[in-house]
C-alpha cells in the first residue's frame, strides 16, 4: 500500500496531465462530429486488425483437425469414384459385396507417426495396423501421389517401405504416352528419385508428368509420382532420368491406403502362369 501512495505522490504531475489530456480528448470527440467519426474509423482499423491477429492464430490451431477432417472427406470421395452403384453404407462408404458392385479399390485414412527420409532404406510407421484392416502389400498415397508400400503389420500400427528406399520398385508409365518403366531410388537427394527400364524409343521432355502404371496389383493406374528433372540419353539408351517427387517426403502428415479386393486374383493367376 505504502508502494502505491508513493508511486502516485512521486508521479501525481504526470497523471494529472494524462488525465486532463483524456477529459480533452473526450470533449472534443464528442462535440465535433469530424473529430468522432475519425476516432470511429480509427478504433474500427485497430479492432479490426486485433481480430484478424486473433482469428489467424486461432485458424493455425485448427489446422490439426481441418487437415484431418479433409482426409477423411478426400477418402470417402476416392471411395465413391470407384463405386459404380449407390447402394453402400454411409457411415464407413464400404461395400458390402466390393465384386457385386465394381469396385476394386477401396480407400481408408492414416496418420504417418515416424518418418525417416535421409537413411538409404527408409521406412515409415502408420497409426492402422490389423484392428483397421491393413495388411502388408497395400499402396499408401496421399493428395499429391505416391508414398510406399505396407511392410509389416501389428494390431495398431504397420511399417511402410517408402520410395526413398533402394529395396522399392513401382510400376509407372509417361502419362503423355504408354511407355512403361520403374522408380527406384538411389539413396541421395530425397526430393528425386531415378526411372528405370524405360525402352529408347519412348520421347519425352524435361517436366513431363510420371504417374502408377497399373501393371501391379497395388497401385491403381494414373497416381502421380513426379516430373522428369534430367535425363542423361547415351549410347543410344537412357542411361538416368531423374524424377523430381511431387510430394515433398520430409513434410507427410495425413494418407491414405490403397486396397486392391481383386489383387488375389491377380497374382494367382499370374503366379500360376510363371509357373506352367
Amino acid at each position: 500500500m505504502q508502494q502505491i501512495l508513493y508511486f502516485l505522490k512521486k508521479f501525481r504531475f504526470f497523471l494529472l496531465f494524462v488525465f486532463l489530456e483524456f477529459i480533452a480528448l473526450f470533449l472534443t470527440i464528442q462535440h465535433h462530429s469530424f473529430h468522432k467519426s475519425k476516432f470511429i474509423n480509427s478504433s474500427n482499423t485497430i479492432t479490426g486488425g486485433i481480430y484478424n491477429k486473433a482469428n489467424s492464430i486461432k485458424e493455425f490451431f485448427y489446422l490439426k483437425s481441418e487437415n484431418k477432417r479433409l482426409v477423411e472427406e478426400n477418402t470417402k470421395l476416392l471411395n465413391l469414384i470407384n463405386i459404380h452403384k449407390t447402394d453402400f453404407n454411409l457411415e464407413t462408404f464400404s461395400v458390402v459385396d466390393s465384386i457385386k458392385y465394381f469396385q476394386k479399390y477401396q480407400y481408408s485414412f492414416a496418420k504417418i507417426i515416424n518418418n525417416n527420409y535421409t537413411k538409404p532404406d527408409n521406412f515409415l510407421t502408420i497409426d492402422k495396423g490389423t484392428n483397421h484392416g491393413v495388411e502388408p502389400d497395400l499402396g499408401i498415397v496421399n493428395s499429391k501421389g505416391v508414398i510406399g508400400v505396407v511392410k509389416n503389420v501389428s494390431k495398431n500400427n504397420a511399417t511402410v517401405l517408402s520410395i526413398l528406399n533402394r529395396n522399392s520398385k513401382i510400376n509407372v508409365r509417361l502419362k503423355n504416352s504408354n511407355h512403361f518403366g520403374t522408380i527406384i531410388w538411389n539413396g541421395k537427394n530425397h526430393n528425386t528419385i531415378q526411372l528405370i527400364d524405360i525402352p529408347r524409343q519412348a520421347i519425352f521432355k524435361v517436366g513431363d508428368t510420371i504417374i502408377t502404371g497399373g501393371k501391379s496389383a497395388i497401385f491403381p493406374e494414373g497416381i502421380r509420382v513426379g516430373t522428369i528433372k534430367d535425363f542423361l540419353f547415351k549410347n543410344n539408351k537412357y542411361q538416368e532420368i531423374n524424377i523430381l517427387l511431387f510430394n515433398d517426403m520430409s513434410a507427410l502428415g495425413y494418407i491414405q491406403i490403397v486396397k486392391n479386393y481383386l489383387k488375389n486374383e491377380q497374382v494367382t493367376l499370374e503366379r500360376n502362369t510363371i509357373n506352367e
